[in-house]
Parts: C-alpha cells; structure tokens; sequence
C-alpha cells in the first residue's frame, strides 16, 4: 500500500469523469427546435424612469436549437454560465440580452445557430393619483425576449396593462331610463325650475341606471426598432394608458374616484374601440417596428370576455393569431 508521503510525492491517478454527452448516440437521431432550460430564477438589474438601479427577481427561459442530428444533446450549463456572467451582472438592456444569446450560440459551435432568452418579472412602478397629491405602486407583468434566428436578432417587449372599460350600448340604455324618469316626474309640467332638476338629478330615482363597466386588460407585445438601447417599459405602459384614458389606480381619495367616473363616461369603449386606441397609439412609435396586441374586457354583463386582437401588419412579422403568445413560433 502506498503511503501518504508517497502519494504526496507522485503523482496519482485521477479517474476521469464520464462525459456521457460526448459518447456515440445509439438512440433515434434527429435534429431540435429548441432544448434548454425554463423557470430559472435570477436577479436582474433594471433602470427606474429616474435612473436608479433597481433589482427585481426574473423567471428565465433558454433555449438553443440542436442542428447536428448525431449529437446526444446541447451543453446546459453553458447557457447558465452565459445568463450569470452577462444578464445577472448588467443592467438587462436590449445590447446585453443581443450580448447573451449570442453566447449561447458561440459556446454550442457545430451544434447550434439559433437561440432564445426570455425573462418575465413584475415591473412596479409609482403612479400618481388622478387629481389629489398622492401616489401608489402598480405592477405591471412584464416579458423581455430575444430571438437569433438566421443571424437576425429581434429584442422584444411584452406588458400588460390594466384599465376600465365602459360599455357604450350600456350608457346608452342607462341614458334612456334616466330620461323615461325625467318625463315621468316633469312630463306634466311646462316649465321646469332648473334647481328642482339639480336636486332630482341628485337622488337614486333621477339616476336610476348606470352603464356596466370592467377591468381590462391590454397585452401589448412589440418588436424594438434596432436603434433603441434601453427597454422602453415605462415609455410603453405610458403611450397605452394614454391612449386608453382610463388607467387602473392605487392610491383614490374622493376627487380622484369621481375623476376615474368622469373618464370612464368620456372615454366609452367597447374592445373594438380599444384595439383601435392603442393600434394608432404603437403605430406613431417610431421605437416599435412591429407590435400584435390583445384587449380583453372581462365583462361584468357576462361570464364571458370581450377580445380584440390587431397586428402592425408588416412583412413577415407577428401573425394574427388570437392567442397570448407564451413561447417563441
């Protein structure tokens, strides 16, 4: 038996670990579309609109194709190692996700020339009150994407945007019963004094039908323009909010709960209406080149939603497909 010293003194035979990927593949051969790893948990950096850097906690997808047909299987933990170095450390821009994918690629030569990477988290951001001088958090589900397919990389955008939706037919027949009981109070009279109206227009009978109004939601999913260097989150649920008028709020005191009422009657909409807002709304974003977009009113008249989908309409781009897209096509 070779003693301690001894073995301190030559060198000992190191077993070499088995590298079953390596081995002759007896199985099926066949290429892959995409083999990797999802659910991964990794903190990423984020700029506020401010400029403060802001961690959040993002759900990982990645993913490289498998084009040799021989090849037992892609190399997992390289695709890790490339989200630790460059996405875990940097502030997550569109050049550092374009950075990581393209490692992907370059760590898997001869097995792989496409790639995926996809980080969803919760995007909070302060809001301010419609009227008064208060101020609340929001979260807004977000998605960041990019696709290297053919030497082209597209760097993506998704949000999700909450909003109230007003139904118009609804108004309308609420409008008609509040006449019906105007005519049933006045009908017999003339002449009607003006301050007798105001106070009748205040009680339960004057108005006695309200429209029915939602909770909406918009998904927007755009492609950024190649020149944009910072992911346009907050300039995004700006332009939709915008367009739509009657965002979702925090914090409500009085004068902002009858505002978000006055809104809501401004800006009747049915989905068709909201589609159209936000259609010409990503249409004059010049950092958008492409966008699909899905409204959902979750009715309160039915058991059912109210859905709209539209698409930019560009060559080749997104496809009108009615479903929310979870995965790369």
């Amino acid at each position: 038996m070779m003693s301690t010293n001894a073995c301190q003194e030559l060198p000992c035979a190191v077993a070499a670990m088995p590298d079953v990927a390596k081995q002759p593949l007896a199985g099926a051969k066949g290429t892959l579309n995409w083999v990797g790893m999802s659910q991964i948990e990794l903190p990423v950096f984020l700029r506020s609109p401010n400029g403060e850097r802001v961690q959040t906690l993002a759900r990982v997808q990645a993913y490289v194709n498998l084009i040799d047909p021989n090849s037992k299987g892609i190399h997992m933990s390289r695709l890790y190692v490339a989200l630790d170095t460059l996405l875990g450390m940097n502030d997550l821009t569109p050049e550092v996700l374009r950075a990581t994918i393209a490692q992907f690629v370059d760590t898997h030569g001869g097995l792989s020339d496409a790639a995926y990477l996809e980080c969803r988290f919760d995007y909070f951001e302060r809001r301010n009150s419609l009227l008064s001088d208060n101020s609340g958090w929001k979260n807004y589900p977000v998605k960041v994407a990019a696709t290297l397919r053919n030497g082209q990389i597209d760097t993506e955008v998704s949000v999700e945007v909450p909003y109230s939706s007003t139904c118009p037919c609804s108004a309308a027949l609420a409008r008609q019963l509040i006449q019906e009981g105007f005519r049933e109070t006045f009908g017999d009279a003339s002449v009607v004094d003006a301050n007798t109206v105001f106070d009748w227009l205040g009680t339960t009978n004057g108005i006695r039908a309200t429209p029915h109004s939602q909770r909406s939601i918009a998904q927007v999913r755009v492609k950024l323009a190649e020149k944009v260097r910072t992911l346009p989150i907050t300039s995004l649920i700006d332009r939709v909010e915008a367009a739509l008028k009657t965002p979702v709020q925090a914090t409500v005191k009085r004068e902002d709960e009858q505002e978000f009422a006055r809104l809501n009657a401004a800006n009747l909409m049915f989905c068709e209406d909201a589609a159209r807002r936000l259609k010409n709304a990503l249409n004059d974003d010049i950092s958008v080149r492409d966008f699909w977009l899905r409204v959902n009113h979750m009715e309160s008249l039915h058991a059912h939603d109210a859905v709209a989908v539209v698409v930019k309409g560009v060559e080749g781009g997104y496809r009108d497909d009615p479903r929310e897209y979870v995965h790369p096509t």
